[in-house]
């Protein structure tokens, strides 16, 4: 869960950066601008896939999961279940796996099959541990579990707590040597009103709490203006409704200041938008477009699960509340009004932002907790600032500030810089052994640097009236080889070569990866990925 926090001297957000928002009157079709795709020295870029293509890809590879299993290594009790399947242009295919033993899930278990048009293949996991327990019985009572559970949430200040189903037995393989657990799931509310859904794991023999984690993406932020903005409506009958067509049937409703279901569709007799609580439904439809837009257009994606669905928003949640967030469960985004329902916290940076998440769980699932949630915060981060230069709009334009337009700190200073994060007072700009300690939206501040600095390089310069200053861990110089590339080269990581409990040094070697197999290991590419990460002092 992400919301605002109180520091000696500053706010600062516990969670996703939000720049919000709010779009004027809008017309017509979306036209989000399409960015080039980077040159590439191999056919190493993912091939797009139709819905039907996708889904037969999905279906081959789970009846292939069994042999598989084999000729990998694992043990007679364990099995693989397909969760994604990335075809690269020169044949290769990278097939996302979790694992089960017994039937049980394994947590931390998840991997990746790369394999070669030739038949070669390789392996990245999640844990290189063996998979075994003495026994899948457990020595823990469900109940014990579910107790542990709710005093977590306790301790968390939720309100209204109750474990929504009962306890399940998995095996926690995430940290350390596997052993049998159980996983609770705490719903409730935090006291600022946004939903909670903890997802608690707790050692099956000691009923020990071995991991935590808030499954609804959260931000917050005060709402600034696009301006006008064109829109994909649909119409039924006499009215049109905020319905993309384009954009895997995304709608955007209103809550009417309620904390449940989904509300209204907003609907609109001539088509032209805006004005009391439309502006804000305009605004979110709008920032879904564009993220849907920039996925597509930069990486060939098709929608946040690359399955062509489309998530939903919802507007006007709650009465003053001074949020927005993305729920997995739902596959949705809302956002609040803020205080006094004068500042709907709808915005492209926000959408793009949250939706980012969901990106992120689709694939390389990163664990919101250490190193692996320091990388799945700038994730959001980057994927973020990227949208934002996608957009090309002139009234917020695109540039390596987080929150810039929200004066969160409530001296016009933004809320993160990629540039150096440690501007912020808290945000880590290299890495050390202790990063992995910080809240995630400060561990974060290592890839963002990262990203900066492969995109840009070290060293001052202004980009679109910005000023920017990077500098690096050990004083050395790194040429920055343009946004676009760096976006292909993460994203890549991200979605063929991280997994679950991917940390910094082992997110140096998916980028690494990544970059070879798009513009080769000799390339000038390859070498700037390496000199940025040694720029944040992972080597």
């Amino acid at each position: 869960m992400r919301r605002i926090s109180s520091t000696p001297r500053k706010n600062t957000l516990r969670a996703a950066a939000l720049v919000a928002s709010a779009a004027m009157v809008a017309v017509g079709v979306q036209a989000g601008s399409a960015s080039a795709q980077p040159d590439r020295a191999t056919g190493a870029s993912a091939v797009q896939l139709s819905t039907a293509q996708r889904a037969s890809a999905l279906q081959d590879a789970q009846n292939s999961a069994t042999a598989i299993a084999a000729k990998i290594g694992l043990g007679a009790r364990e099995k693989l279940v397909v969760r994604d399947v990335v075809k690269d242009a020169d044949g290769t295919v990278h097939t996302r796996y979790e694992r089960t033993y017994a039937g049980l899930p394994v947590l931390g278990g998840d991997l990746v099959v790369h394999e070669a048009k030739s038949g070669t293949r390789s392996v990245t996991k999640a844990t290189n541990a063996r998979i075994s327990v003495a026994s899948t019985s457990a020595a823990l009572a469900p109940s014990a579990a579910k107790k542990s559970a709710l005093s977590a949430a306790a301790a968390k200040k939720d309100t209204r707590t109750s474990a929504s189903t009962t306890p399940r037995k998995v095996i926690w393989a995430a940290t350390g040597k596997p052993v049998l657990a159980y996983k609770t799931v705490v719903t409730g509310v935090q006291k600022d009103g946004t939903p909670s859904e903890l997802h608690v794991i707790t050692d099956a023999a000691t009923g020990k709490k071995l991991f935590q984690n808030e499954a609804i993406e959260t931000g917050t932020g005060t709402s600034t203006y696009s301006g006008k903005v064109a829109l994909t409506t649909t119409k039924s009958g006499s009215t049109y409704q905020l319905t993309d067509g384009a954009r895997g049937g995304h709608k955007t409703y209103d809550l009417k200041q309620g904390t449940s279901g989904t509300g209204t569709l907003f609907t609109d007799a001539d088509d032209v938008w805006g004005g009391g609580r439309q502006t804000a439904g305009v605004d979110a439809h709008y920032g879904a477009a564009v993220t849907w837009d920039f996925y597509k257009n930069t990486f060939g994606r098709n929608g946040i699960r690359n399955d062509g669905k489309g998530a939903y928003s919802r507007v006007h949640y709650g009465n003053s509340y001074v949020n927005a967030f993305w729920d997995d469960g739902c596959f949705c985004m809302t956002y609040g009004d803020g205080s006094g329902n004068t500042h709907p916290l709808t915005s492209l940076d926000v959408a793009a932002h949250e939706m980012s998440h969901g990106v992120t769980a689709a694939t390389a699932g990163l664990n919101y907790s250490g190193e692996s949630g320091g990388l799945n915060e700038a994730t959001s981060d980057i994927f973020g600032t990227s949208a934002e230069f996608f957009a090309k709009n002139t009234t917020d334009v695109g540039d390596y500030l987080i929150g810039e337009k929200i004066n969160i700190n409530g001296d016009g200073t933004p809320l993160r810089y990629m540039d150096k994060p440690s501007k912020d007072g808290a945000s880590a700009d290299y890495w050390s052994s202790g990063v992995g300690n910080k809240d995630v939206h400060y561990s974060s501040g290592v890839a963002n640097h990262l990203f900066y600095l492969l995109s840009e390089g070290s060293g001052a310069k202004t980009i679109n009236g910005v000023s920017y200053n990077s500098p690096t861990s050990d004083g050395s110089k790194v040429t920055g080889i343009g946004r676009a590339k760096a976006e292909q080269i993460w994203y890549k990581a991200l979605t063929t070569y991280m997994t679950s409990t991917t940390n910094y040094k082992a997110a140096r070697a998916a980028t690494l990866k990544a970059a070879g197999a798009l513009y080769g290991t000799t390339s000038a590419e390859y070498k700037a990925v390496g000199a940025a990460w040694t720029g944040v002092n992972v080597k």
